[in-house]
């Protein structure tokens, strides 16, 4: 593991990154750009609030695309059922 150094709100945190650095260096300007939209849009909040607020709209992008990932794979198994009776019929 090693450690990674990043900013969030002027915080400076440090990591310890078992996968690549560039990829927690996104997931970190990833937070960090959420919780700079949650202090743009809805200002006088505390740190804490603010955090909480952006951990939810992480969680929400999260959710979405484990949906959408869910939608695409029931899509892609139906499809290749269909495939596969098209494969067998043509076949008898």
């Amino acid at each position: 593991m090693k450690p990674l150094r990043v900013r969030i709100l002027d915080h400076e945190y440090l990591l310890k990154v078992e996968d690549s650095e560039e990829s927690a260096q996104l997931i970190a300007d990833y937070v960090n750009e959420k919780v700079k939209e949650i202090q743009e849009n809805m200002e006088g909040l505390s740190e804490n609030k603010t955090a909480i607020l952006a951990a939810l709209n992480i969680a929400s992008d999260l959710f979405q695309l484990k949906k959408a990932q869910e939608e695409l794979l029931i899509n892609f198994r139906q499809r290749t059922a269909s495939m596969i009776y098209h494969i067998d019929a043509t076949m008898k």
